[in-house]
């Protein structure tokens, strides 16, 4: 069930890791995104504050064989995943507002909510309740999970311009005065178009009162990006959303619930990409849900084995790019990092992998792989 229609918008970066399509490919889905509009993405352009820039290939070369990632709008790649599921599903509500869990003590026994524009409210009884529903999840609120830490929580903006020059298939992710510490994206789409915001710590922007839409404007005014956007259109303004990251590890599941995506908080603290991780937290916890569901088991204790499993996946990553996050704070470090990636095959090579592997790599995302890898 979902409170919206399909096709609708999410604000978003729009960008579709490798980690995405891992799990496209295991679900037959990526020759439907192939047919919508999109854009492959080949590589990511870093630049620090004083100018240095990396240009670094998803694909190293020699490598047996290509990756690569897309750009695509959330209005249509949602559509594609929510098309599919509606396909799979006995039943599917669009504009449905869940307003409160059915309990039975600390057990979760399904929902209840109403249909858009209709008073008479429906319950639905369910062994297991997903919440795949968003850093406000009604469902971690309802079972006390909601926590709000404004050191691990971003805010960002987002907006589609046409126009702006030097586009590439790479996408950009650029730490610039305006926006420190955070940054500014300018990710590629397909006809001309672009997707272009800024991410910053929501404790950094209370300490210091940042108004988060004047810090994107000004962001697009400092050359080299005033020359860039000179002739640029802005079309539908900018939008903003909240990122609850996964640089501290959260309760995603109880008696009879697990909360899926941006609802667990698993947004990588450095790239502040999500869909990958989240799709990843899907894949495990309907395996899970099916071995649940095979012993009649949804306790607390049955449904722990999802919360084990997705940090084992990518608990490592979370946590060395929350590492790159703390780095990225101190401007003469990140200019370091980025210096050292635009000069070392070996760094530039982690943080491809680490932006568009298909599956994750240990080796690549330990702490201290890294820090030797930056400071051999």
């Amino acid at each position: 069930m979902d409170k919206n229609r399909f096709p609708r918008d999410k604000v978003c970066g729009d960008a579709i890791s490798g980690k995405s399509l891992r799990v496209l490919r295991d679900l037959d889905l990526e020759w439907k995104l192939r047919l919508e509009p999109q854009l492959e993405a080949h590589g990511v352009l870093f630049s620090a504050p004083n100018g240095k820039i990396a240009r670094i290939p998803f694909t190293p070369p020699q490598a047996k064989r290509q990756s690569m990632g897309y750009v695509c709008r959330r209005v249509v790649f949602d559509n594609v995943l929510f098309s599919a599921a509606k396909e799979a599903a006995t039943e599917c509500l669009e504009e449905f507002v869940v307003d409160a869990l059915v309990k039975d003590g600390a057990t979760v026994r399904g929902v209840l909510g109403h249909r858009a524009g209709e008073k008479t409210p429906r319950t639905f009884h369910a062994h297991a309740v997903l919440g795949a529903d968003g850093f406000d999840s009604i469902v971690a609120r309802q079972m006390g999970l909601y926590e709000h830490d404004s050191k691990h929580w971003v805010v960002a903006t987002r907006g589609y311009y046409r126009g702006i020059t030097e586009m590439t298939d790479y996408i950009e992710i650029h730490f610039v005065d305006a926006v420190t510490p955070g940054y500014f994206w300018i990710f590629p789409l397909e006809n001309g178009w672009a997707n272009v915001g800024i991410g910053m710590l929501h404790s950094e922007l209370k300490q210091r009162r940042i108004n988060l839409r004047q810090a994107h404007i000004a962001a697009t005014q400092v050359e080299p990006f005033r020359t860039r956007f000179a002739h640029a259109e802005l079309a539908g303004g900018i939008s903003g959303w909240n990122l609850p990251l996964g640089s501290k590890r959260r309760q995603i599941h109880g008696e009879g619930f697990m909360l899926l995506g941006d609802a667990a908080g698993l947004i990588d603290p450095f790239s502040g990409e999500g869909i990958g991780n989240a799709m990843v937290s899907g894949e495990i916890a309907a395996k899970v849900l099916a071995r649940a569901c095979a012993q009649n088991n949804w306790s607390a204790a049955s449904l722990a084995e999802y919360a084990d499993l997705l940090w084992g996946e990518i608990g490592n990553e979370l946590q060395t790019s929350y590492l790159l996050q703390r780095l990225g704070q101190v401007k003469p470090l990140l200019n370091f990092i980025v210096g050292k990636a635009a000069k070392s095959f070996e760094v530039a090579n982690w943080i491809s992998s680490m932006m568009a592997n298909e599956t994750p790599r240990a080796e690549l995302a330990s702490p201290l792989t890294y820090l030797r890898l930056l400071f051999a």
